[in-house]
């Protein structure tokens, strides 16, 4: 059984998108797609609050019908496309200490994140308290290893490909790199506000599968997770 701090997940769900307009509430499979992740983070039963930052009240009331905290519409100031994530927790961190809530740790969770369910959260959960990490990031392993990528000059001339300097540079047996996916960020507090950085050198890393870290930004992201979604409701009515 692990010992579990006092932890606050905050999901930001601004209500302007470029990318794919209105997509935090738009129906994914019958259901909005923040409502994957509020739905995610409460089944994972480790957070002490699940709180939705939005500016929109469609977004906030769709957040509250589904078991999140919506305590405030968060400013015009920290809702604009260049705002940055960091700003948005550290309000809501601010807007719980002036209440006297203070926080052991923060788990940051995208709502384009659909296909990461309860138990991606309560693993990495237990892998943050294990460690005693102060920061934890969700990854995956990259689909295709960067040794292939190369540049390509003015004159269309390919420059070096590293996996060539590999005896074996057969695709199966070069290094496995991963990415970042977005779908978890878990960070001690006080550090965070402290570096106002989610990833640092003494990150840890949470190896997700990649059908569990399609992130949407767009209309081909959203089609491919209402695919994918539907796939694992067929393998389970089966």
């Amino acid at each position: 059984m692990i010992k579990k701090q006092n932890t606050i997940a905050i999901i930001p769900a601004r209500a302007g998108s470029k990318g794919l307009p209105g997509k935090n509430i738009k129906s994914l499979c019958g259901k909005p797609l923040i409502d994957y992740t509020i739905e995610a983070a409460v089944k994972s039963k480790v957070f002490n609050k699940v709180v939705v930052s939005t500016d929109g009240e469609d977004i906030a009331d769709i957040s509250r019908k589904c078991g999140a905290e919506v305590p405030f519409l968060r400013p015009e100031k920290i809702s604009q496309d260049d705002t940055k994530s960091i700003d948005v927790v550290e309000h809501c961190i601010d807007y719980y200490k002036d209440r006297g809530e203070v926080f052991d740790s923060v788990c940051l969770l995208q709502p384009t994140s659909p296909l990461r369910d309860y138990n991606n959260i309560k693993d990495a959960y237990s892998l943050f308290i294990e460690k005693k990490a102060i920061s934890l990031i969700s990854v995956c392993e990259c689909e295709f290893s960067p040794l292939l990528c190369t540049t390509i000059d003015d004159n269309l001339q390919i420059g070096k490909i590293k996996a060539l300097d590999y005896k074996n540079a057969r695709r199966q047996n070069l290094p496995k790199y991963y990415r970042i996916n977005g779908a978890i960020y878990l960070l001690n507090t006080e550090i965070l506000l402290q570096t106002k950085e989610f990833i640092m050198k003494d990150s840890l890393a949470f190896i997700m599968n990649n059908e569990n870290s399609i992130d949407i930004d767009n209309i081909n992201d959203f089609l491919y997770a209402e695919f994918l979604i539907k796939k694992k409701n067929d393998e389970v009515k089966i």
